[in-house]
């Protein structure tokens, strides 16, 4: 049987005063923490390990990132058994369009809160299937066979730009007055391999060491607070947030 070890890290860095990163790795929420723990998916029907980066003014963004992973953690437990990949996959468009409604609700009912978001990239093991989820500019990458590959691709105007004048633009998120949110879904089940790293950060990660430095870190063994650790010796100038699991 597969066996999932998986380490979670999310730091403040040392710029920001507040960490509006979350992840969530099954029933645990981690912030300002390290979590690890190992999953056997052949014994379980369904799980979610997804991580959020907050946005907006006043703590607003923790909060948005918070509220989405919870309602998200819900959502796919309730899910109905005997779901197809399309089924599901409309499923997760009917919640993103709830959770946005939701948080933009109480942007509106609460000025402080007023414009925030999150982004959101998640993998959803159900019934025997793995799927992956994006909405933002949060990355999932692979690692296999000594290669880092980005899976995910990333809704901001550097990518659709090609140039790197424009960070931490994003042009699509949860919340944030994004009135034409959607997520990009896949499912990857027959492509899950022993020996394959999958790895969820923030661009607290990226935006601070180069793909290079995480495929090094990946090779030899690195968890998700050594991913975190390099981030903050680089200047740490955004939270930071890291999700791996190794399939053994």
């Amino acid at each position: 049987m597969e066996k999932f070890n998986i380490t979670a890290c999310s730091h403040v860095g040392c710029i920001r005063s507040n960490n509006e990163d979350m992840i969530l790795v099954w029933d645990q929420f981690i912030r300002n923490d390290f979590y690890e723990t190992d999953v056997y998916p052949g014994s379980l029907n369904r799980f979610v390990i997804a991580l959020a980066d907050g946005m907006g003014g006043h703590n607003a963004g923790e909060v948005a990132s918070q509220e989405t992973l919870s309602n998200l953690h819900f959502f796919i437990n309730d899910l109905p058994t005997g779901l197809s990949p399309g089924a599901l996959n409309d499923m997760m468009n009917e919640w993103l369009q709830s959770i946005n409604h939701i948080i933009d609700s109480r942007g509106l009912s609460d000025p402080t809160v007023s414009e925030m978001g999150t982004t959101l990239i998640a993998i959803i093991y159900y019934e025997h299937r793995f799927f992956w989820l994006n909405c933002g500019d949060s990355r999932l990458y692979r690692y296999r066979d000594g290669k880092l590959t980005q899976l995910s691709t990333d809704h901001s105007l550097n990518n659709m730009t090609g140039t790197k004048k424009h960070s931490n633009i994003i042009t699509n998120c949860i919340g944030g007055g994004c009135h034409h949110s959607f997520i990009d879904m896949f499912e990857f089940t027959a492509d899950v391999c022993p020996g394959d790293v999958y790895m969820l950060c923030s661009d607290g990660l990226n935006d601070m060491i180069a793909d290079e430095k995480i495929e090094y870190i990946a090779s030899t063994g690195g968890n998700a607070s050594n991913m975190c650790q390099a981030a903050i010796d680089a200047g740490g100038y955004d939270n930071v947030s890291v999700c791996i699991i190794r399939v053994e």
